[in-house]
């Protein structure tokens, strides 16, 4: 067999076969025949008071980021069409065709 370097990667591989090898038959031989219990059934009680407010304060910071989105795109469209619009003039500018009004 030859000799090679064994890198840190395949070190570390190594190492955790060896670990998973020691975890596995522990894990196996704790192991119960116990059989698991059913779970208890959920309380039907309101949510508390606190969770209704975080809610509310969720709520409004949803709605103050709709609106911030909103403007930023609505700001962004009306720079785009000022570029096209100022794009379009110098244009026809170029060609010697008049400006035509714009809608």
């Amino acid at each position: 067999m030859s000799e090679k370097m064994l890198s840190r990667r395949g070190a570390f591989t190594l190492l955790g076969l060896a670990a998973l090898g020691f975890a596995v038959p522990t894990t196996v031989l704790t192991m119960s025949e116990a059989e698991a219990q059913p779970a208890a059934p959920a309380p039907a009680a309101p949510a508390p008071s606190g969770m209704t407010r975080g809610e509310t304060r969720r709520a409004g910071r949803r709605a103050a980021r709709q609106t911030r989105r909103q403007a930023r795109r609505t700001a962004r469209e009306t720079r785009r069409q000022g570029r096209r619009t100022a794009r379009q003039t110098r244009r026809q500018a170029r060609r010697g065709v008049p400006p035509t009004k714009q809608q």
